[in-house]
C-alpha cells in the first residue's frame, strides 16, 4: 500500500474527546467496526514487537494515551491494521501482535474449566470460541508463539512465562504424531503443540 504522512493524530483526539472517551479505561470500547471513513495516511505510529508504541521514532510514554488510542485499533481483511475514528483512518505498523499477553488465570464456572488472558494494555478476555488461542512455531529459535484473539482480528502475544502456566495446566493427549499438549477454556480444546516441541524450547 503507497501512503502518504498525514498529521492527523490531533484530529483524531479531538474526535475520541468529543466521544468523551476520556483515557479509555472502564468505558465500553468504540464500535470501529462500524465506522468507515476515508483512508487519511499513515499515522508514523510503529507498536513493536516488545509491545511498546512509538510515533516518529519516540516512545509513547504516556501510558494513558497508548490505552485511548488502543481502543481504537482495528485490523482489516487487507491485513493492515489502523486507528479508525468516525471521521479518520490512519495506517499503524504492527512488528507482531498489538498486545502482549502478560497474565493468565484459570477459574471455574458453570463447572468448566476458563482461561482469563490479561493484556498489557489492561483488556481481559476468556479464551473459547469467540476468543481463539493458537500457537506458531518461530522459524528462528523453534520457539512456540502463541496468540490469543482480543477483539476482531487484534491478537494478543503471549509472553513466554504465561505460556507456561497454561503448559502446566495442559492435557497431554496421544495422537498419530505423538502427545499433543491441549488446554481447555470454556469447554474449547487449544493446542499448544507437540509435547517434546513445547518442553525443548
Amino acid at each position: 500500500m503507497t501512503v502518504e504522512t498525514s498529521g492527523t493524530l490531533a484530529t483524531i483526539l479531538a474526535d475520541l474527546q468529543k466521544m468523551a472517551l476520556g483515557d479509555g479505561s472502564n468505558r465500553p470500547l468504540p464500535p470501529v467496526e462500524k465506522w468507515h471513513p476515508a483512508f487519511c495516511g499513515d499515522a508514523n505510529i510503529r507498536i513493536k514487537a516488545d509491545g511498546s508504541w512509538w510515533h516518529e521514532g519516540t516512545r509513547m510514554t504516556r501510558e494513558s494515551l497508548v490505552r485511548l488510542f488502543s481502543t481504537i485499533l482495528r485490523k482489516d481483511d487487507d491485513g493492515n491494521t489502523y486507528l479508525v475514528t468516525p471521521g479518520e483512518k490512519v495506517l499503524v505498523t504492527v512488528e507482531d501482535a498489538p498486545f502482549l499477553g502478560t497474565r493468565v488465570d484459570r477459574f471455574v464456572e458453570g463447572g468448566k474449566a476458563h482461561i482469563a488472558v490479561t493484556t498489557n494494555l489492561g483488556d481481559v478476555v476468556t479464551l473459547g470460541s469467540s476468543h481463539a488461542l493458537r500457537v506458531e512455531t518461530a522459524r528462528t529459535t523453534q520457539e512456540p508463539r502463541p496468540y490469543a484473539l482480543v477483539r476482531g482480528r487484534l491478537e494478543a502475544r503471549i509472553l513466554r512465562a504465561p505460556f507456561y502456566e497454561l503448559v502446566e495446566w495442559a492435557e497431554e493427549r496421544a495422537g498419530p504424531n505423538g502427545i499433543e499438549l491441549v488446554v481447555m477454556s470454556g469447554g474449547e480444546a487449544f493446542s499448544l503443540g507437540m509435547l517434546d516441541a513445547v518442553m525443548a524450547a
